[in-house]
Parts: structure tokens; sequence; C-alpha cells
């Protein structure tokens, strides 16, 4: 490309030359699956005659882009393969279509095309379908990305939230709150004495081995905005149950819970990325945690909790049992802890 072409130019959203040279020289250059380099409006994916597929969609527009232990472009694809994952789907394929802004450095989008590529990679999926549109400056903050993501979900499988019964063991894979702090602290350029890392990454294949290990689990779901307290929350909810957690259980990483101590944030609110929460029956919970802590991005994982029957004259709702005993009701999330956070 021209030295001219060396940012992101209304040119390369006209469907002509420009739009084919940034398509043939970024995107191509990154995924060139053999169903997108096919070069049609639709990517054709073979999917199992099972006779059921999971979709999902999302759109991210978090900023910085670039943060400590990720970009915007790995938290598009493991989060949209995540979302699908949690259905109990084998993760397959994937559409991603960008709004790039006039102005945005290719070097940039290009840096950002790679890390969508190497976690696709570690994904175990194909990207095959996308689209790309420009507009004018200040129209998109540098760039949205919308992903969309299909799998094939195996026979027997039935996982949703509201089938949580009095009970069953929570489990959590690891630290909580690390993307939200890692986002906030290179946002408002906050130190804290060591770098906070985003957690963000596929857990497609550790929903697997848990479904292995633990074949009657009741549900999956990754604790993104809202944080855990809005997850179990939901699950009460679906299930009309009561959940309590062991507060002094979850795993929380030194310098994360100084942060949130020093923000007035609760750690369960916090967002996260590359974490998953799992419902299981009691009798499979401990082959369903050492499934979890075998598996990849599931070192730190925790039985931190049970399903229980509503409290007398009360609703579905979420306590916390602290360290010196008392409890505490956790409720969702209010308003907006920190926007643009994936």
């Amino acid at each position: 490309m021209s030295e001219s072409a060396e940012t992101v130019l209304l040119g390369h959203g006209s469907g002509g030359q420009m739009m084919k040279r940034i398509i043939d020289d970024v995107f191509y250059e990154a995924f060139g699956t053999p169903e997108l380099l096919a070069g049609n409006d639709a990517g054709v994916a073979a999917l199992a005659p099972t006779g059921r597929v999971a979709l999902s969609t999302d759109s991210f527009v978090v900023t910085p882009h670039f943060f400590p232990g990720g970009d915007i472009g790995r938290l598009a694809v493991c989060g949209t393969v995540n979302d699908v994952a949690t259905s109990g789907a084998r993760v397959r394929y994937l559409s991603c279509g960008f709004i790039l802004e006039e102005g945005f450095p290719l070097a940039d989008l290009r840096r950002i095309c790679a890390s969508m590529a190497e976690a696709a990679r570690e994904a175990g999926v194909s990207i095959i379908t996308g689209d790309t549109k420009v507009v004018e400056r200040g129209g998109a903050d540098g760039l949205y990305i919308n992903t969309a993501g299909v799998g094939e979900v195996p026979p027997g499988v039935e996982l949703s939230g509201a089938a949580c019964r009095p009970g069953d063991v929570i489990l959590l894979s690891g630290t909580l709150g690390d993307h939200g702090i890692a986002i906030m602290s290179q946002r408002e350029g906050l130190g804290f004495g060591t770098t906070i890392q985003s957690d963000a990454a596929p857990l497609n294949h550790l929903i697997s081995a848990v479904l292995a290990a633990a074949p009657h689990t009741r549900c999956f779901r990754d604790p993104t905005r809202g944080g855990l307290a809005s997850t179990l929350n939901e699950f009460a909810q679906a299930s009309n149950v009561s959940i309590e957690i062991d507060e002094e259980a979850v795993p929380v990483a030194d310098a994360v819970r100084g942060a949130c101590e020093m923000l007035g944030y609760d750690v369960f609110q916090v967002a996260n990325e590359g974490k998953m929460v799992a419902v299981v029956p009691a009798e499979e919970a401990d082959a369903a945690l050492a499934a979890m802590r075998d598996a990849p991005y599931g070192a730190r994982a925790a039985r931190i909790g049970r399903v229980s029957e509503p409290h007398e004259g009360a609703h579905a709702q979420v306590r916390v049992r602290t360290a010196w005993g008392s409890t505490r009701v956790l409720d969702m999330l209010v308003g907006e802890q920190l926007p643009r956070i994936c």
C-alpha cells in the first residue's frame, strides 16, 4: 500500500478497489480460511447432522484497544467462543464485522487481526465470513468489532440457567476481576505495584473437559459485565433457588483485591473475560473440579458455593458468607460500574 493508505480511508469502505485491497492485504492475510478466501457473500459451513446448532453474536467497543493481556481482537474472538460454548456446543465457525473510523492506523488493524487469528487457532475455530464498513472521523472511536459464532450441540446435552437444583455445587474456573481491573488501570493510568493482566481466553476446551467428567452439569456462564454477582442472580431467578457463596473460597489475585479495595469496587461485580461458572450436581462436583484444574486456564478453579431452597419468606437470592461467619445479600450490579469494558 502507498504511504497515503497507512491509515483507514473512507474509500476502504467503498466497495471498490480500495476496499478489495484492505480485504486482501489485511483480512485475508490474517485469517485466510478456505471458506473466507472463496470470496463469497456467505461462508459455507459443514455441520454434523445433530439437528441442533448454537448461535451467538456480540459487539466489542472496549477502550483502550490494547491492554495488558490482550486487545479488542482477542476479546472479540474469546467472548463469542465462550458464549457459544456455554451451551455445550462444539464451537466451529465465527464471522467478524469491522466498523472502522477514517484515520485508524492500518498497523493497529493488522495487529488486532493477527491477535484474532491467534485466538481462533487456540480455540480451534475458523473465521469464515466478515464485513467491513468505514465511517467518518469521530464516528467509531477507532474501530468496533462484531463477531458471531456457531457450533454443534451434541445429542443429549441440555444446559440451562433454569436447571439449577438445591444441593448443586457452584464451581469457578479461576480468579475474579482480572479483566475489569486491567482495563481500569490502563485507561486511568493507575499503578498497583504490579501489572494486572486481562484474563481474556477461549474456554471451550475447558467446558468440554468438564462435560466429559460431569455429564449432568446443569449450566455454564461466563461472568462478564456485572461479574459473578449478575451471573449467580440470573441463575437464582431462573431456577427459583437461593445460592450461597463462601467468600473465602473465591479465588482473587492479591493485586486485584487491593485495587478493588482502593477503588471501592465489589470484586464480585467486576467483569471477567476468561472465567467460567459451572453448576454441577454434588455427586459430580469433584470430577468436574478436577477436570477444570487440568484444563487450560483452569489451574485456580475452586468450589465456591452451593444451591439451596429459597429462605423462608424470601425470594430467590444470592448470599455471601463472609470470613466472620455473617452473611450479606449479593445483588446484581446497578448501573454501569465501568463502561466500554468489552
